[in-house]
Protein backbone atom coordinates (compact mmCIF):
# COMPACT_ATOMS: atom_id res chain seq x y z
CA UNK A 1 0.00 0.00 0.00
CA UNK A 2 1.21 3.53 -0.80
CA UNK A 3 0.68 6.23 1.82
CA UNK A 4 1.38 9.94 2.03
CA UNK A 5 2.10 11.24 5.51
CA UNK A 6 1.06 14.63 6.82
CA UNK A 7 0.13 15.40 10.43
CA UNK A 8 -1.15 11.81 10.43
CA UNK A 9 -1.86 10.25 6.97
CA UNK A 10 -3.32 12.47 4.26
CA UNK A 11 -3.69 10.02 1.39
CA UNK A 12 -3.35 6.36 0.50
CA UNK A 13 -3.56 3.88 -2.34
CA UNK A 14 -3.19 0.11 -2.60
CA UNK A 15 -3.76 -2.93 -0.40
CA UNK A 16 -3.52 -3.24 3.37
CA UNK A 17 -4.49 -6.52 4.98
CA UNK A 18 -8.00 -7.35 3.85
CA UNK A 19 -8.77 -3.90 2.47
CA UNK A 20 -8.06 -1.79 -0.60
CA UNK A 21 -7.74 2.00 -0.58
CA UNK A 22 -8.59 3.67 -3.90
CA UNK A 23 -10.08 6.78 -5.47
CA UNK A 24 -12.89 7.70 -7.80
CA UNK A 25 -14.50 10.99 -8.78
CA UNK A 26 -16.11 11.16 -5.35
CA UNK A 27 -12.77 10.98 -3.53
CA UNK A 28 -10.88 8.34 -1.57
CA UNK A 29 -12.64 5.20 -0.35
CA UNK A 30 -11.88 1.83 1.23
CA UNK A 31 -13.36 -1.51 0.22
CA UNK A 32 -12.89 -5.16 1.13
CA UNK A 33 -10.13 -6.83 -0.85
CA UNK A 34 -11.35 -9.49 -3.28
CA UNK A 35 -9.29 -12.08 -5.14
CA UNK A 36 -10.08 -11.96 -8.86
CA UNK A 37 -10.58 -15.10 -10.89
CA UNK A 38 -7.44 -16.08 -12.80
CA UNK A 39 -8.68 -17.16 -16.25
CA UNK A 40 -5.18 -17.92 -17.53
CA UNK A 41 -6.25 -16.70 -20.97
CA UNK A 42 -3.92 -16.81 -23.96
CA UNK A 43 -3.46 -13.03 -23.78
CA UNK A 44 -2.72 -13.13 -20.06
CA UNK A 45 -0.19 -15.92 -20.58
CA UNK A 46 1.49 -13.92 -23.35
CA UNK A 47 1.92 -10.92 -21.03
CA UNK A 48 3.41 -13.07 -18.26
CA UNK A 49 5.81 -14.76 -20.66
CA UNK A 50 6.83 -11.35 -22.00
CA UNK A 51 7.66 -10.12 -18.50
CA UNK A 52 9.69 -13.26 -17.84
CA UNK A 53 11.67 -12.85 -21.09
CA UNK A 54 12.41 -9.20 -20.33
CA UNK A 55 13.52 -9.99 -16.79
CA UNK A 56 15.96 -12.49 -18.26
CA UNK A 57 16.98 -9.93 -20.88
CA UNK A 58 17.89 -7.41 -18.18
CA UNK A 59 20.21 -9.96 -16.60
CA UNK A 60 21.81 -10.61 -19.98
CA UNK A 61 22.78 -6.96 -20.48
CA UNK A 62 26.35 -5.92 -19.78
CA UNK A 63 26.97 -3.85 -16.67
CA UNK A 64 27.73 -0.73 -18.77
CA UNK A 65 24.37 -1.18 -20.52
CA UNK A 66 22.56 -1.47 -17.17
CA UNK A 67 24.41 1.62 -15.97
CA UNK A 68 23.06 3.55 -18.96
CA UNK A 69 19.49 2.51 -18.10
CA UNK A 70 20.01 3.53 -14.48
CA UNK A 71 21.27 6.95 -15.59
CA UNK A 72 18.40 7.42 -18.07
CA UNK A 73 15.62 7.26 -15.47
CA UNK A 74 15.73 10.99 -14.72
CA UNK A 75 14.49 11.68 -18.26
CA UNK A 76 11.41 9.51 -17.69
CA UNK A 77 10.05 10.99 -14.48
CA UNK A 78 6.31 10.91 -13.96
CA UNK A 79 3.76 12.12 -11.45
CA UNK A 80 2.43 9.48 -9.08
CA UNK A 81 -1.07 9.17 -7.64
CA UNK A 82 -0.27 11.79 -4.98
CA UNK A 83 1.05 14.35 -7.47
CA UNK A 84 4.68 13.73 -6.51
CA UNK A 85 7.35 13.34 -9.20
CA UNK A 86 8.95 9.89 -9.23
CA UNK A 87 11.66 8.23 -11.31
CA UNK A 88 11.53 4.51 -12.18
CA UNK A 89 14.47 2.22 -11.56
CA UNK A 90 16.66 1.30 -14.52
CA UNK A 91 15.17 -2.21 -14.51
CA UNK A 92 11.61 -0.92 -14.41
CA UNK A 93 12.29 1.51 -17.25
CA UNK A 94 13.84 -1.26 -19.38
CA UNK A 95 10.89 -3.59 -18.79
CA UNK A 96 8.24 -0.90 -19.24
CA UNK A 97 9.51 0.48 -22.54
CA UNK A 98 10.19 -2.96 -23.97
CA UNK A 99 6.78 -4.27 -22.91
CA UNK A 100 5.27 -1.35 -24.80
CA UNK A 101 7.38 -2.14 -27.86
CA UNK A 102 6.37 -5.82 -27.72
CA UNK A 103 2.72 -4.78 -27.58
CA UNK A 104 3.08 -3.05 -30.95
CA UNK A 105 5.23 -5.81 -32.44
CA UNK A 106 8.69 -4.24 -32.15
CA UNK A 107 11.83 -6.00 -30.92
CA UNK A 108 13.33 -5.09 -27.55
CA UNK A 109 15.93 -2.35 -27.28
CA UNK A 110 19.10 -2.77 -25.22
CA UNK A 111 20.07 0.89 -24.94
CA UNK A 112 17.86 3.54 -23.31
CA UNK A 113 16.29 6.01 -25.76
CA UNK A 114 15.88 9.74 -25.38
CA UNK A 115 12.24 10.79 -24.79
CA UNK A 116 10.35 12.20 -27.76
CA UNK A 117 7.08 14.09 -28.14
CA UNK A 118 4.19 11.87 -29.24
CA UNK A 119 1.48 13.14 -31.61
CA UNK A 120 -2.07 13.27 -30.30
CA UNK A 121 -5.49 12.78 -31.83
CA UNK A 122 -7.50 15.82 -32.85
CA UNK A 123 -10.73 13.83 -33.19
CA UNK A 124 -11.80 10.23 -32.57
CA UNK A 125 -15.29 8.76 -32.95
CA UNK A 126 -16.69 5.25 -32.67
CA UNK A 127 -19.64 3.53 -34.35
CA UNK A 128 -21.05 0.07 -33.60
CA UNK A 129 -23.87 -2.01 -35.10
CA UNK A 130 -25.19 -5.34 -33.86
CA UNK A 131 -26.89 -6.41 -37.08
CA UNK A 132 -23.77 -6.12 -39.20
CA UNK A 133 -21.49 -6.91 -36.21
CA UNK A 134 -19.29 -3.93 -37.03
CA UNK A 135 -17.15 -1.61 -34.93
CA UNK A 136 -15.48 1.31 -36.70
CA UNK A 137 -13.02 3.86 -35.35
CA UNK A 138 -12.65 7.15 -37.22
CA UNK A 139 -9.76 9.39 -36.25
CA UNK A 140 -7.65 12.39 -37.19
CA UNK A 141 -4.88 12.87 -38.05
CA UNK A 142 -4.90 10.16 -40.68
CA UNK A 143 -2.97 8.16 -41.64
CA UNK A 144 -1.21 7.28 -38.40
CA UNK A 145 2.01 9.35 -38.27
CA UNK A 146 5.36 7.70 -38.99
CA UNK A 147 7.08 6.21 -35.95
CA UNK A 148 3.80 5.66 -34.10
CA UNK A 149 1.38 2.78 -33.57
CA UNK A 150 -2.07 2.89 -32.00
CA UNK A 151 -3.22 0.31 -29.46
CA UNK A 152 -6.97 -0.31 -29.20
CA UNK A 153 -8.62 -1.65 -26.04
CA UNK A 154 -12.36 -2.19 -25.66
CA UNK A 155 -14.97 -3.21 -23.13
CA UNK A 156 -17.73 -5.76 -23.63
CA UNK A 157 -21.16 -4.30 -24.42
CA UNK A 158 -22.46 -2.60 -21.25
CA UNK A 159 -25.58 -0.97 -19.93
CA UNK A 160 -25.58 2.72 -20.86
CA UNK A 161 -25.75 3.87 -17.23
CA UNK A 162 -22.28 2.54 -16.40
CA UNK A 163 -19.44 5.04 -16.74
CA UNK A 164 -16.65 3.64 -14.52
CA UNK A 165 -15.11 1.18 -16.96
CA UNK A 166 -11.41 1.53 -16.20
CA UNK A 167 -11.03 -2.13 -15.21
CA UNK A 168 -13.10 -3.50 -18.09
CA UNK A 169 -10.80 -2.68 -21.01
CA UNK A 170 -9.17 -5.54 -22.89
CA UNK A 171 -6.59 -5.41 -25.65
CA UNK A 172 -8.27 -5.82 -29.04
CA UNK A 173 -5.95 -4.71 -31.85
CA UNK A 174 -3.34 -2.23 -33.02
CA UNK A 175 -3.00 0.13 -35.97
CA UNK A 176 0.46 0.40 -37.50
CA UNK A 177 2.09 3.57 -38.76
CA UNK A 178 0.45 4.81 -41.98
CA UNK A 179 -2.80 3.04 -41.08
CA UNK A 180 -5.71 5.01 -42.55
CA UNK A 181 -9.01 5.99 -40.95
CA UNK A 182 -11.59 4.54 -40.54
CA UNK A 183 -10.31 1.37 -38.88
CA UNK A 184 -12.61 -1.67 -38.86
CA UNK A 185 -12.18 -3.27 -35.44
CA UNK A 186 -15.21 -5.58 -35.50
CA UNK A 187 -13.42 -8.84 -36.38
CA UNK A 188 -10.69 -8.31 -33.77
CA UNK A 189 -13.28 -7.27 -31.18
CA UNK A 190 -15.38 -10.40 -31.71
CA UNK A 191 -12.31 -12.64 -31.53
CA UNK A 192 -11.32 -11.10 -28.18
CA UNK A 193 -14.64 -10.24 -26.49
CA UNK A 194 -17.40 -12.01 -28.40
CA UNK A 195 -20.37 -10.61 -30.30
CA UNK A 196 -20.84 -6.85 -30.57
CA UNK A 197 -23.88 -6.95 -28.30
CA UNK A 198 -27.50 -5.86 -28.43
CA UNK A 199 -28.75 -2.51 -29.69
CA UNK A 200 -28.91 0.20 -27.04
CA UNK A 201 -25.92 -1.06 -25.08
CA UNK A 202 -22.59 0.78 -25.04
CA UNK A 203 -19.08 -0.20 -26.08
CA UNK A 204 -16.18 1.83 -24.68
CA UNK A 205 -12.85 2.09 -26.48
CA UNK A 206 -9.49 3.33 -25.21
CA UNK A 207 -6.98 4.34 -27.86
CA UNK A 208 -3.35 5.03 -27.04
CA UNK A 209 -0.39 6.11 -29.15
CA UNK A 210 2.95 4.33 -28.73
CA UNK A 211 6.34 5.28 -30.12
CA UNK A 212 7.75 2.35 -32.10
CA UNK A 213 11.30 3.60 -31.53
CA UNK A 214 11.37 4.52 -27.83
CA UNK A 215 8.48 2.49 -26.40
CA UNK A 216 6.91 5.59 -24.87
CA UNK A 217 3.18 5.51 -24.24
CA UNK A 218 1.00 8.53 -24.99
CA UNK A 219 -2.01 9.81 -23.07
CA UNK A 220 -5.01 7.53 -23.72
CA UNK A 221 -8.28 8.81 -25.17
CA UNK A 222 -11.51 7.11 -24.10
CA UNK A 223 -14.56 7.17 -26.38
CA UNK A 224 -17.81 5.21 -26.57
CA UNK A 225 -20.63 4.30 -28.90
CA UNK A 226 -24.23 3.25 -28.39
CA UNK A 227 -24.73 0.08 -30.39
CA UNK A 228 -27.12 0.56 -33.31
CA UNK A 229 -29.49 -2.10 -34.62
Amino acid sequence: MKTKFGAIIVDGSGKLGGHVVAKNRGGSYMRTKTTPINPQSAHQTTIRNRMSVLSTGWGALTQPQRDLWNKAVSAFKKTDIFGDIKSPSGFNLYVKLNCNLALVGVAAIVSPPSPIALPSFTTATLAAATGAQTLALTYLPTPVPAGVAIVIECTPAMNPGKSFVKNDFRYVSKIAAAGASPFAAGVAYIARLGAIGSAGKVIWMRITTYSITTGQKGIPIVISAIIAA
